[in-house]
């Protein structure tokens, strides 16, 4: 048991704030690339964040106490709280549940019913079918699961609109083509602990060679869909030549994983991967709000497109 850190510290750790801070700012950039000129509604958005923000939290806290058994097995994760004898399963069990609840009352009653119900779904598609499921079940666990990750820039939008988009599923497409290479990166780069955890992750189930031929498959359509909001109209050349510069990086990382002798390449490509979306996703927000954007729709795309 560890007495090393305090009760706060070990309730942020269950709700994975690293992740969270990404989910938000995704769901930040939904909101922002909802509205045609200027800001959304400040109150929107800051009820959208904070309800969008406890819920992941939440389905973070179920994963800590679904997965205790197996962090306790993985060096990765040994240290969390619940194997650590930190926190009890009621302590918990009842945070998750708070934050759900306050999660959901904020979207219901600030923001709208269709993003309270998308929030909840995601919720259970993350905590539960992928956590106690797909994750125990199946080696594309991660692609089958990825849908749940993937839905924060799409709850941001519908906080704004109220409206599910074709825009708005495209941002969901560019994450759900991410995650698997993202995530197979650290899988590799951890196996042999997936392994001694008894988890189908793809490189345990069927090695790193075919996991790495899927990685190079998935990162291939990452790139080619990162430059689909160029090619609707969602955003201008600044956008382009950054999601180009940055998907070539990203793949040549990848396919040097087929001949590199570095064992620490497969934990540089999950990091930078971790940066390729925050900056991809940046650049859609600064894009959109350049001076230059709207002379980008009208000069610098084809009606054809």
């Amino acid at each position: 048991m560890s007495h090393n850190t305090s009760k706060f510290s070990q309730y942020l750790e269950l709700t994975k704030p690293k992740v969270v801070l990404l989910i938000v700012f995704t769901a930040l950039v939904g909101m922002l690339l909802s509205v045609d000129n200027g800001l959304p509604p400040f109150d929107k958005m800051f009820f959208g964040l904070i309800g969008i923000g406890f819920a992941a939290s939440s389905a973070a806290a179920i994963n800590h106490w679904a997965d205790q058994k197996i962090d306790a097995i993985m060096l990765r994760t040994q240290h969390r709280p619940l194997p650590q004898g930190d926190l009890s399963d009621t302590n918990v069990i009842i945070f998750a549940f708070i934050l759900c609840a306050i999660a959901m009352a904020v979207l219901v009653i600030k923001i709208n019913m269709l993003t309270a119900v998308l929030t909840f779904l995601s919720l259970i598609g993350y905590a539960f079918i992928y956590t106690f499921f797909l994750k125990r079940i199946t080696p594309q666990n991660i692609v089958i699961g990825g849908a749940a990750g993937a839905a924060p820039p799409v709850l941001g939008w519908t906080a704004i609109t109220g409206n599910l988009t074709g825009d708005a599923l495209l941002l969901f497409g560019i994450i759900y083509l991410w995650t698997p290479p993202h995530f197979w990166a650290l899988a590799i780069h951890r196996v042999e602990d997936y392994a001694k955890a008894k988890i189908p992750m793809l490189p345990v189930t069927h090695g790193i060679q075919h996991t790495w031929l899927h990685m190079v498959f998935y990162t291939i359509l990452l790139f080619l869909l990162s430059v689909f909001p160029y090619l609707v109209g969602m955003s201008g050349w600044v956008y382009l030549i950054g999601a180009i510069i940055l998907g070539a990086r990203f793949l040549q990382l990848v396919w040097q994983m087929r001949t590199s002798t570095d064992p620490m390449l497969p934990w540089k490509v999950f990091k930078f991967s971790i940066w390729y979306l925050m900056i991809l996703f940046a650049l859609l927000i600064i894009d959109h709000y350049l001076p230059v954007h709207e002379f980008n729709q009208k000069v610098f795309h084809s009606p054809l497109l």
